[in-house]
């Protein structure tokens, strides 16, 4: 498998990068089964793996630590996550100092590894000074626990403002964005990627299959399918929603260019994902080792400009056809105190 490099770290990773989101009880509970997932990926030619400390409650850490016994740690590039509520603590959460510092050392031990190779802020929190948060994340840099630091789902304006923060206090900078990307969520287009590239980051994107989206499995006039994402919140799949009726017309459309293209949906929607020349890889999050292998014959998937173009006419770029598929949204917009007060009220409030 043909390797990129990730950012300007020097660490040469796959272009699948394998999520572990659905390891443990919010996917694949069977232990036993999620290892020899991560053993196909990495048999497949897969060296990349991303988890974080909140999937299935520390438990995906876990079993990726389980996976990587017997001398396999070493030749992966594993990363983690942190920022999302671990516990009912109010300081349980966040990108503040004292809570990165506890909680990677709770991910050194799931993972029973002596170091991260990629240790990223899961979002943004407006509620702490982004100095902090570098200081934090440079001092594990420093002592050896991380070796690189990176960002996910951060708007353009927080990536540029972290990296002006890293060169003003003399920081270590964010070396990597992991922001959601696919056909239908190509918001990241217009300022995300664009800010990724003047600033020399490596780009791992999450959702390239738009959370099952982009299988196909989902399609106009026809029922949903059992279980899987459908089936844990089928308000987000009903087509009374305008923007899940608007991606199941958008679907019937990506299945005849897929079909002109005479490859399947799965791999025309991650090598589109892959062509992005701001893109280094593409998580997948398989639940099962036949979703596993599914995905990787789009590496050997070459998507010409005219299938590009046809793309461009059934979802134009820089276009999310969900809001929700961004990932984050401001608190801002998301709260409307804030958007009525000044932050110096709402800060006085507490």
């Amino acid at each position: 498998m043909e390797l990129r490099t990730l950012g300007r770290t020097g660490m040469r990773v796959s272009p699948l990068c394998l999520g572990a989101m659905m390891f443990g009880a919010w996917g694949n509970p069977d232990h036993d089964d999620c290892v020899r997932i991560v053993h196909g990926a990495l048999d497949a030619g897969i060296n990349f793996i991303d988890t974080a400390d909140v999937y299935s409650g520390g438990e995906s850490e876990e079993i990726v630590a389980k996976a990587l016994a017997g001398g396999r740690r070493d030749l992966v590039i594993l990363a983690t996550k942190v920022n999302a509520p671990m516990g009912q603590d109010p300081n349980m959460r966040g990108n503040s100092r004292r809570w990165i510092m506890r909680e990677v050392e709770s991910s050194l031990k799931r993972l029973r590894t002596d170091w991260i190779d990629l240790y990223q802020i899961h979002r943004p929190d407006p509620t702490c000074d982004v100095d902090d948060t570098l200081g934090a994340l440079s001092d594990l840099v420093h002592q050896g626990k991380v070796r690189a630091i990176g960002c996910s789902t951060f708007p353009a304006d927080l990536i540029v403002e972290a990296h002006w923060v890293a060169e003003r206090r003399g920081r270590e900078r964010f070396e990597c964005e992991q922001p959601p990307y696919s056909i239908l969520a190509r918001g990241v287009e217009s300022a995300v990627l664009p800010a990724c590239q003047r600033y020399g980051m490596g780009v791992i994107v999450w959702s390239p299959l738009n959370g099952g989206w982009l299988t196909g499995r989902y399609r106009k006039d026809a029922p949903l399918p059992a279980g899987g994402r459908a089936s844990r919140g089928p308000d987000r799949f009903s087509p009374s929603r305008p923007e899940v009726a608007a991606k199941l017309e958008v679907i019937e459309s990506l299945v005849e260019v897929a079909g002109d293209a005479a490859v399947p949906l799965t791999h025309m929607a991650l090598a589109f994902a892959l062509t992005h020349p701001a893109v280094t890889a593409a998580i997948i999050g398989p639940r099962t080792m036949e979703q596993m292998t599914g995905t990787l014959g789009a590496l050997e998937v070459t998507l010409t400009d005219e299938v590009l173009d046809r793309i461009d006419t059934i979802v134009a770029p820089g276009t999310n056809l969900d809001p929700s598929d961004a990932g984050w949204t401001a608190p801002q917009i998301a709260d409307g105190w804030r958007r009525r007060r000044p932050m110096a009220t709402r800060a006085g409030a507490h």
